[in-house]
């Protein structure tokens, strides 16, 4: 009986695109679903889902601050069709974070455009001014679990972040990439499938690539 309670809890809590919920978002796509309980949940006016994604229980989503903070005239974190995002991730959005289409993460992945400053040594971190980076996820990677997304990551197309890995900088298309900070560790070359990095051609090619798609964080 409390098993059945619970699922029916969890059921009426989730948000789709026809609840009141939903309503608040800038955009919540058709087939969509945010499971109950959520995390904490803010600034949805400047967030849009798309259609077909799954966010699991207990993720925060938010934009901005603090709740009520007026970010300006469009959304600034947008996840695209078809991603699940991970239970008890958190996507935290200030400037630009754009999530391609049919992007998964693993539990407990944290995502973020925006960093403390630290350039005064006499002062708190926390007290000093934050600093915003644009991030962007590619279509159709996959985040390992825990893994951590900092402030200015582009991170390309079809990439897979192993677990517990931290990614700064840019990431190209096809690879596999790892550690803290993360780096490529696999590659994909068309006709000699996965590789060691610089099997095939430069790779400074493929990076600037991701960073001059038309789609890339700016």
């Amino acid at each position: 009986m409390a098993h059945w309670g619970w699922w029916a809890v969890q059921r009426a809590g989730a948000v789709t695109a026809d609840t009141p919920a939903a309503r608040r978002f800038a955009a919540f796509g058709r087939g969509s679903i945010a499971a109950f309980p959520p995390g904490s949940v803010f600034g949805e006016r400047w967030i849009t889902v798309g259609e077909g994604t799954l966010i699991g229980a207990f993720v925060s989503l938010s934009a901005g601050m603090v709740p009520g903070q007026d970010l300006g005239p469009v959304p600034v974190l947008r996840i695209g069709d078809r991603c699940v995002i991970g239970r008890g991730s958190h996507i935290i959005a200030h400037h630009s974070l754009l999530i391609g289409d049919d992007v998964f993460t693993g539990p407990y992945v944290y995502i973020t455009d925006q960093n403390h400053g630290y350039a005064d040594p006499d002062q708190p971190i926390g007290r000093q001014m934050p600093q915003n980076a644009a991030v962007r996820i590619g279509s159709g990677s996959w985040l390992g679990a825990g893994a951590v997304v900092l402030p200015g990551a582009c991170i390309g197309r079809n990439v897979v972040v192993a677990a517990g890995s931290v990614v700064r900088g840019t990431i190209p298309d096809r690879c596999v990439a790892a550690g803290v900070p993360a780096r490529v560790v696999r590659e994909y070359v068309p006709g000699g499938g996965w590789s060691p990095p610089g099997s095939a051609g430069p790779l400074r090619e493929r990076l600037e690539g991701v960073a001059q798609s038309p789609d890339a964080p700016g």
